[in-house]
């Protein structure tokens, strides 16, 4: 297979060397495939590169790790004419080249020099910080004639983004391209970057596509973020522990203290795929039936209204059957419960609290409004007002004057309450579950 593919490739590359090309045609066996690339790389005055894609999913097949085998047996020699071979072999779709390597010669084979053993950091940081993004915004509004502050918006995408290029040049897309035409404004205001979130998070594309796959194809991975996002868990970030260095690799994770999800988009991103999960799973045919628009006639959603709506629906399925799944997961169930409400006029991010309550902010943006709801669970009357006055002082930073929070009780009989509190200027709505 890979002679007929190279004796593919060349023929439209060099038609006049058929006889050469010929050599590739009659390859039966591995070591004629060897004896072919050498006689090409000696006639030809080319450097050839050969890169493989895919290696990673390749590799559980004995031919192509033979065939990389012959690949490396030649690199190595390949100063001798009698094995000239590529100028370069490109390596694509590799985890981790020790792995690859024991592979291809055994845990006990004999360790020499070879192209396996080279491993070169790369130090380049291909993200974007706002002081790169800033004048990219600034030429784009001199060519297009549109006003904005560049300032805020270079920080803003950063602060969303990560600096991940991609995601940046998507958002100023859709602002241009499908915003702006809409709104015939000729100014980028805030609104029109909470309208391009929308609609790139409501987007197929490659990037969140394989994103998802990883996560995928990775169940331990998948816990570990799961563990991050949806119960806000702590995670000290070490580098060399496998699944958090997978994470990395792929992009999804980063270090600041502790494992983080790369970017808040990303983020976004993965609470959307696992509450949908759920929703599947749990919610779809007990849901059918519930209202999903919770409205004042100002605009504001009435989330008091939520929380007791949420309160009734886990009321009525904490059963003995269902309790295992929502003592485990109540609160993606929650954030499943919130999404059809949102969808389409809001989004919300996840922040998860470093506290021995292991409490869980979600700030709810709704139209042009904000809302701060804190799951956490119940440790007792003392911890109560402890975490009641946290989340006073999280409603100042966030500059709202309400909030919301929801208490797990995970022990004895269940008391299904609500109250309503005011402390230090702030309205605290809460419902036990």
């Amino acid at each position: 297979m890979v002679a007929r593919q190279m004796h593919k490739a060349l023929s439209y590359a060099i038609p006049e060397q058929e006889a050469l090309l010929q050599q590739l045609a009659d390859v039966g066996r591995m070591e004629g495939l060897s004896d072919a690339i050498t006689a090409i790389v000696q006639q030809l005055d080319k450097k050839i590169v050969l890169i493989v894609d895919e290696v990673d999913a390749s590799s559980q097949h004995e031919p192509f790790l033979s065939f990389l085998g012959m690949l490396r047996s030649k690199y190595l020699l390949r100063f001798k004419p009698m094995h000239a071979t590529f100028h370069s072999v490109v390596l694509a779709g590799v985890h981790d080249i020790k792995t690859l390597k024991s592979k291809l010669r055994g845990e006990h084979a004999e360790q020499y020099n070879s192209p396996w053993n080279i491993a070169a950091d790369f130090t380049v940081d291909l993200s974007f910080n706002p002081e790169e993004i800033r004048p990219m915004l600034a030429s784009y509004a001199e060519a297009e004639g549109v006003k904005l502050d560049t300032m805020f918006f270079a920080q803003r995408l950063h602060d969303l983004t990560g600096g991940h290029p991609f995601l940046i040049s998507k958002l100023c897309k859709l602002i241009a391209e499908t915003v702006l035409p809409k709104s015939h404004r000729e100014a980028w205001s805030v609104e029109d970057l909470e309208k391009a979130i929308q609609l790139l998070l409501n987007e197929n594309n490659t990037n969140f596509d394989s994103l998802i796959k990883n996560l995928e194809n990775n169940p331990e991975l998948y816990q570990l973020v799961y563990e991050v996002i949806v119960n806000g868990v702590e995670i000290t970030f070490n580098p060399h522990e496998p699944v958090i260095s997978h994470g990395r690799l792929y992009g999804i994770l980063r270090e600041n203290g502790s494992v983080k999800i790369h970017n808040p988009i990303y983020g976004q991103v993965i609470y959307n795929y696992m509450t949908a999960k759920v929703f599947q799973a749990h919610l779809q045919n007990r849901q059918a039936d519930f209202p999903t628009r919770f409205e004042t006639e100002d605009g504001h959603s009435d989330m008091k209204a939520v929380l007791l709506k949420f309160q009734d629906y886990m009321r009525e399925q904490y059963s003995g059957k269902d309790q295992p799944f929502l003592e485990r997961e109540w609160r993606l169930v929650f954030l499943a419960f919130l999404k059809p409400i949102i969808n389409g006029k809001g989004y919300d991010f996840k922040e998860p609290q470093v506290s021995e309550e292991k409490r869980l902010d979600i700030v709810v943006t709704y139209q042009q409004y904000k809302y701060v709801i804190e799951l956490k669970r119940w440790y007792g009357p003392k911890r109560h007002e402890e975490g009641v006055q946290q989340l006073v002082d999280y409603l100042d930073r966030q500059a709202v004057s309400k909030g919301y929070l929801i208490v797990f009780e995970h022990q004895g009989e269940k008391s299904w309450r609500q109250t309503d509190l005011e402390l230090d200027g702030k309205h605290v709505f809460a419902v036990w579950i």
